[in-house]
């Protein structure tokens, strides 16, 4: 049995309706413990424990959302001291274009370092059904290959 830890900061409720999307498709897998933080309540110990990381992020005016950098802030170092290497995935919801924001996730998670397993998965506009399906898409994928093995 491996854990998936989800982790997400919301203001507008679009991360958290994604992370709960994503939960949900995860939770389809058998093999995979589900955990879902808010990045808020998020630490090192949290990553140290699990076994893979979703990060469901914000764009917010073009940039990663203050709240998601508060948290790849604050776990940086100690994940480096404690040599944690994670297998991870983003999603990112944007109002424009989503791809600034993921590109400053990637720079600092390269830096722990965690590798990503998949490709990013931006969510553009308002919420809809569709973005759920494409969360719940990820997080069931990202599931299954860490029940597998194969991240």
């Amino acid at each position: 049995m491996t854990d998936l830890l989800i982790v997400y900061h919301t203001q507008s409720g679009t991360c958290a309706r994604l992370a709960r999307a994503a939960a949900h498709g995860a939770g389809r897998e058998s093999g995979v413990r589900v955990r879902v933080l808010r990045a808020c309540d998020a630490g090192v110990a949290d990553l140290a424990a699990a076994g893979g990381l979703l990060l469901v992020a914000a764009e917010n005016a073009g940039y990663l959302a203050g709240g998601m950098k508060e948290f790849v802030d604050r776990v940086f170092y100690p994940a480096i001291e404690r040599g944690i290497t994670l297998p991870c995935a983003l999603l990112v919801s944007a109002g424009n274009d989503g791809r600034n924001a993921v590109a400053q996730l990637q720079r600092i998670l390269s830096g722990i370092p965690l590798v990503e397993a998949t490709e990013p998965v931006i969510c553009r506009g308002e919420w809809d059904e569709q973005a759920g399906l494409r969360a719940g898409e990820l997080g069931e994928a990202f599931a299954a290959g860490l029940a597998m093995g194969i991240f």
